[in-house]
């Protein structure tokens, strides 16, 4: 019998090699990792701030993933989890409940607009988009129309990898590898108010989800999935009166309006709820990430009464679930978190200082390579392009060497963690912590404004 080897520990770990050979990182290009070019180990994190291996300091603008709302290592948050686990470990929620995620669900019903009353817990943000497309498509088959099964999103949009979530994510690179998909997802454009025509009226792109589910027929729509501001492509913000109009849309031709928060929940734009932030009811609200500050991952799927009814009658139910949803301990640390974003004014903080944050990017556009500043609350990007007057932007090779080959180890080595993505044209993005203030922004400042000054002198180059 062959005998296992001794586990290493981490102290005589070689940990760049270790990683190499074991640990499959999620959306890498492993092979372009080698003993010349390290994987980033992150390995402690304080309030704005984490250190890697070599001690060295980085500003995290990206809070995590869009998740790490109220700072990283908050004491009171391992307080709960710790005192959660010493009281009940886990219990799941299918057919019995537990006092945490009772309370939990009933903050987040108090919190959540209109009568979206409903909290059907997750583990993550596919998760809750996946649980939303399937309790679109169960409640109106309980309502006896069964054909609407069909989701309509937005170009360039992402909403997930799951199969069915990737239905609705209008991302063609991730979608092709995996096809078939799910049937039935859709697909309109996006707000993309920089590059629309000047001449023409914004609301059209409202009108297009309409003329989509003319076209497919409204007796086979089942939704239409949205997010308030829509991270891929770099935070594209509604036009006055967008949602407003598509709410009228969905109303008029019997269609649910589902909200894609995962991102834009529990703070990020300055509200609870990125429907707040514009002003629009959904029937549906998806959130995760941030629910707990990332501390331990957990989902919601926040539905109207109307939408949970059928559900709650005689023998019936909703045939779906998952192991650990409403943990204990995530929905401790969700409670506690929550707290902290009332206690400490996380959401005034940020509506206070959005338009700083804002000015300080903004500050930016005499760089020949920043073509736009937009976003909302702390969530915000600056699209790069060759020429500013024409909008003139980097394709293929060329976005590929501004990105990774510059600016993104670049913008690292010199302390900032943000997103340069080019899903759409080439973006950099930020979404600090909500904590994030003046000394963060004007480090974020004199990070950016020689990187980016640096990239205009060698736009030839890309």
């Amino acid at each position: 019998m062959q005998t296992a080897s001794p586990t290493p520990s981490v102290a005589s770990m070689d940990m760049q090699a270790e990683a190499r050979r074991h640990l499959w990182l999620h959306f890498s290009r492993m092979g372009g990792y080698d003993t010349e070019h390290e994987i980033p180990i992150i390995t402690r994190g304080e309030g704005c701030y984490v250190w890697d291996d070599k001690g060295n300091k980085y500003l995290d603008g990206l809070a995590g993933l869009f998740c790490v709302n109220a700072g990283h290592c908050r004491p009171e948050l391992a307080e709960a989890a710790h005192k959660q686990m010493r009281e009940l470990d886990f219990s799941i929620i299918w057919s019995y409940a537990h006092p945490k995620a009772i309370e939990l669900a009933s903050k987040i019903a108090s919190l959540a607009p209109g009568d979206l009353n409903r909290v059907f817990f997750t583990s993550g943000g596919a998760e809750s988009v996946e649980s939303a497309l399937k309790l679109a498509r169960n409640y109106w088959r309980m309502c006896g129309r069964g054909q609407k099964a069909k989701v309509i999103a937005r170009e360039i949009a992402y909403h997930g990898t799951t199969l069915g979530a990737l239905s609705a994510t209008g991302l063609t690179d991730l979608r092709a590898q995996f096809e078939p998909l799910s049937p039935g997802g859709c697909h309109v454009p996006n707000t993309n108010m920089y590059r629309y025509p000047d001449d023409r009226d914004p609301l059209l792109l409202a009108d297009a989800i309409e003329d989509r589910i003319i076209f497919e027929g409204p007796e086979t729509v089942a939704a239409v999935i949205l997010e308030p501001v829509q991270n891929a492509g770099g935070c594209f913000v509604p036009p006055d009166g967008y949602f407003q109009r598509v709410r009228e849309i969905c109303d008029r031709h019997d269609v649910l309006l589902i909200s894609d928060e995962v991102i834009c929940a529990w703070g990020r734009l300055g509200h609870f709820f990125g429907a707040e932030r514009f002003g629009y009811q959904p029937d549906i609200i998806t959130s995760a990430k941030a629910l707990t500050s990332a501390n331990i991952p957990m989902g919601a799927m926040i539905c109207s009464d109307k939408l949970a009814e059928p559900f709650m009658e005689g023998t019936e139910s909703f045939a779906h679930g998952f192991t650990f949803a409403g943990h204990p301990v995530a929905s401790a640390v969700a409670l506690a978190n929550i707290e902290l974003y009332e206690r400490d004014g996380l959401l005034e903080h940020v509506q206070n200082k959005e338009p700083e944050f804002r000015a300080m990017l903004e500050s930016l556009r005499d760089i020949p390579i920043v073509g736009d500043v937009r976003g909302a609350g702390f969530f915000q990007a600056i699209e790069l392009v060759r020429d500013q007057e024409t909008k003139e932007t980097f394709e293929g090779p060329q976005a590929e060497g501004l990105l990774r080959g510059f600016l993104s180890g670049e913008l690292y080595r010199r302390g900032l963690i943000c997103r340069a993505d080019d899903r759409g044209d080439p973006v950099i993005q930020f979404s600090p912590p909500l904590i994030a203030d003046t000394a963060e922004f004007e480090f974020m400042h004199d990070v950016l404004r020689p990187v980016l000054t640096e990239a205009s002198q060698r736009m030839d180059m890309f």
